[in-house]
């Protein structure tokens, strides 16, 4: 028997069989990855997408995931692919060489492990990661932070953006949406705001499940005490998907409020995802509260920051602007 350690769940696999995630697998007492250099999604998105505001912006992001994950989340936009085993989806060879090569090619500033989670693709994104940074392109991880500590460290020196989908605050809702705990999730955040690796936060708000006052409150409350004012939080709507196709989207009213909530705190970056035209989109300089970069939806409409300063009142902006 052989024991995953990748993340919390500490698969313990007999010979044949798969862990959790479905991309991992006891072959001959080896653990060994299902999916390395095998992306089942492809596309070029812009960096905003992912979202992440404050990381290089306006650029583009090659972007790509294989099947399977290691979270289960009943709202999941891409279970087609994360909640499918390697054989059941349509995928590319794609080595981490061509990947940089890709990148290269479509004009991409950086590679976006995406989609489904890169934590059940490791080897695959870390091995691309490392000959992205030899060749000048920056890497961007796309999760859930459900990864043990040791493998989140070893991503430093080579990732150069994490972007974590902070689900909830409450462990119950972390069981009952998405099969998996809390605390291990706080324990990434914590240290990737520690290291130099630029990260932003994204929760979901669904509708009866994460929208009360009190849960958006203390989640806000974490983040300020935790990690101070200027990690960037966005909040997105929910659209009925997966499992939970029968509940309402979030109402435009909820998703200003738990706006409101969190400047309220003291979080200086707070912003309002897949509603567009929604102040929420736009960046605001926390010392004079200009718009210093305008947003629609994804689209950059005005960029008043020169080298991550205001360009009104000088400034200093949080972010890898170049």
């Amino acid at each position: 028997m052989i024991e995953c350690h990748l993340c919390p769940r500490h698969c313990r696999m007999n010979p044949g069989e798969r862990g959790n995630c479905l991309a991992r697998m006891n072959l001959d007492g080896e653990l060994k990855t299902l999916v390395y250099g095998n992306p089942c999604a492809v596309h070029v998105d812009p960096i905003e997408k992912k979202p992440l505001f404050h990381f290089l912006p306006g650029s583009k992001a090659f972007s790509l995931a294989t099947a399977g994950c290691n979270l289960h989340c009943q709202y999941c936009q891409n279970w087609e692919i994360s909640q499918r085993k390697p054989e059941e989806v349509e995928s590319s060879d794609l080595p981490p060489q061509a990947v940089v090569d890709e990148a290269i090619r479509t004009g991409c500033q950086s590679i976006a492990f995406t989609y489904s989670d890169p934590v059940i693709f490791y080897e695959y994104a870390y091995d691309t990661s490392k000959l992205a940074k030899q060749n000048k392109v920056r890497s961007v991880f796309i999760t859930a932070g459900y990864i043990e500590q040791q493998p989140l460290l070893d991503l430093f020196p080579y990732v150069d953006a994490i972007k974590v989908d902070f689900k909830g605050i409450t462990d119950k809702f972390y069981q009952k949406m998405a099969e998996a705990t809390l605390q291990p999730v706080l324990d990434s955040i914590k240290t990737i705001h520690k290291s130099k690796v630029w990260m932003e936060l994204v929760n979901l708000i669904v509708p009866t499940w994460n929208d009360a006052e009190k849960d958006l409150d203390l989640l806000c409350s974490w983040v300020m005490n935790e990690l101070g004012p200027d990690v960037p939080l966005h909040f997105s709507k929910f659209w009925p998907m997966h499992k939970l196709a029968n509940l309402p989207p979030t109402p435009v009213e909820t998703m200003t409020r738990a706006w409101d909530i969190a400047k309220n705190k003291g979080l200086h970056y707070v912003y309002i995802g897949n509603v567009p035209g929604h102040p929420g989109n736009n960046t605001y300089c926390p010392q004079c509260k200009n718009v210093i970069i305008e947003r629609d939806g994804y689209q950059i409409l005005r960029y008043n920051l020169k080298s991550g300063i205001c360009g009104f009142c000088g400034e200093v902006i949080p972010g890898v602007w170049k």
